[in-house]
């Protein structure tokens, strides 16, 4: 079978990144695992092409993976980055964001509020968040 061929920037990374999403958001790892690399791997590049370099031949992409409105309101929306190299048809994993959220979870348990994933950092100041959105939208 001939395809394209998945590689990491810094896989170690990747990795920690992964885990922490299979733990907090498991919608979105399955997406990721079973249908979305999949998809690359046979050459069907998905989500927005942000970046074009015909020089050396790349593409970078933002794919955006199923999240929950209010944690992308807070946190931000959960997205694969990642670029293509046609000539050697690899496509190098970047990272997944938001990194900062999900590197802390790798580190250490987090915390929910309302059903929501909060840092021990920033927690008042999600927590506030949280409770904002849930009064605009009257709940």
């Amino acid at each position: 079978m001939k395809g394209y061929v998945l590689d990491y920037v810094n896989e170690n990374e990747f990795r920690k990144l992964e885990r922490a999403l299979k733990k907090y958001n498991m919608i979105a790892f399955k997406k990721l695992n079973f249908e979305y690399y999949p998809s690359l791997r046979s050459g069907k590049f998905l989500g927005e092409l942000v970046e074009s370099n015909k020089k050396n031949g790349t593409e970078k992409y933002e794919l955006k993976l199923p999240s929950d409105k209010i944690f992308a309101q807070i946190h931000g929306e959960i997205k694969l980055i990642y670029t293509v190299h046609k000539k050697e048809e690899v496509v190098m994993l970047e990272t997944l964001t938001p990194e900062d959220i999900l590197l802390e979870g790798h580190r250490s348990e987090l915390t929910t509020y309302k059903g929501i994933m909060i840092s021990k950092e920033n927690a008042s100041k999600e927590k506030f968040k949280i409770d904002l959105l849930n009064m605009l939208q009257g709940k």
